[in-house]
């Protein structure tokens, strides 16, 4: 095995620039999958997060008063699926939006009157999905005192039919990357092989076996594959690492993002099928040219 290991390094010297090209695209292909998967990886995990606290405003009618507050946090408790009932006073609800805003702008400060009405913030158990949820939703709205009500699960509904469309399109995008890299990494192996195809002949001649002729090409494969997955997996790393703390410095804080690398278990995936890959692509081009 060292000596197709050394022979396979001598043809990789000898051919710099085409092994160059294959295992450059090798990485980008990687690098895009990789990316994918880190992208769908975290947004399942935040999505999850927030479908898990079902959380709802329920606001109420400006006639309201806070003597009627006992009766309907009440009648909302009783309620299937209510975990949690927290009255917020309008009083309540502008200082938090000045807290807010605080940064951004001044114009609360200007108000003469309070426009904000009384709400109680709620939450729903969300296990069951998000039909249970409307349903509780609807009853809650169909209380006299009750205007309106806003719950995360509605637009998170919306969101995760955007994000199984846009998770599709990336799988579909990520096949088209490795397809990419197979016929690139398969064209390699079939210039490589026409350039020695005379020492092939002669080595036929004195009795050389396919398997001692092919065993070199697929060490090459091998190399061009891992190679090209553990650069794929470094340029992905540093663009994390770069742009992680911006990330965490802008929105982290206001929406909670907790932006995770790809598993080692993940990682680890991606080089065998990196690696795969490369040994595939000369695996199908040499059963064809030593028929």
């Amino acid at each position: 095995m060292i000596r197709y290991f050394q022979k396979a390094l001598a043809d990789i010297r000898s051919n710099r620039f085409l092994n160059l090209i294959t295992m450059v695209t090798i990485s980008l292909s990687i690098l895009m999958v990789s990316l994918c998967l880190l992208v769908f990886e975290n947004l399942g995990r935040i999505m999850d997060g927030w479908n898990q606290e079902g959380r709802a405003m329920v606001y109420l009618v400006p006639e309201f008063s806070t003597q009627m507050r006992p009766e309907l946090a009440s009648a909302i408790t009783h309620m299937d699926g209510v975990v949690q009932v927290t009255f917020v006073s309008k009083d309540q609800a502008l200082a938090r939006l000045k807290n807010q805003m605080a940064e951004s702008t001044r114009f609360l400060d200007t108000l003469k009157e309070n426009p904000l009405p009384h709400a109680f913030e709620i939450r729903i158990q969300t296990r069951a999905g998000f039909e249970p949820v409307a349903a509780v939703v609807r009853q809650i709205e169909s209380l006299d005192l009750v205007e309106s009500v806003e719950y995360n699960q509605k637009w998170l509904a919306r969101m995760l039919d955007l994000f199984q469309l846009f998770r599709l399109i990336g799988y579909v995008v990520c096949a088209l990357f490795l397809l990419i890299a197979f016929f690139i990494t398969a064209s390699t192996v079939r210039l490589v092989f026409h350039s020695r195809q005379s020492e092939v002949e002669i080595m036929r001649l004195v009795g050389a076996t396919d398997r001692f002729i092919k065993m070199p090409f697929y060490v090459t494969g091998l190399i061009q594959g891992a190679v090209g997955g553990i650069l794929g997996l470094m340029i992905l790393f540093a663009a994390y690492l770069a742009a992680c703390s911006g990330i965490s410095q802008s929105m982290g804080n206001l929406f909670h993002l907790d932006v995770r690398f790809l598993s080692v278990t993940a990682m680890g995936g991606i080089w065998v099928v990196s690696t795969f890959l490369g040994w595939f692509g000369c695996y199908l081009s040499l059963r064809q040219l030593l028929k």
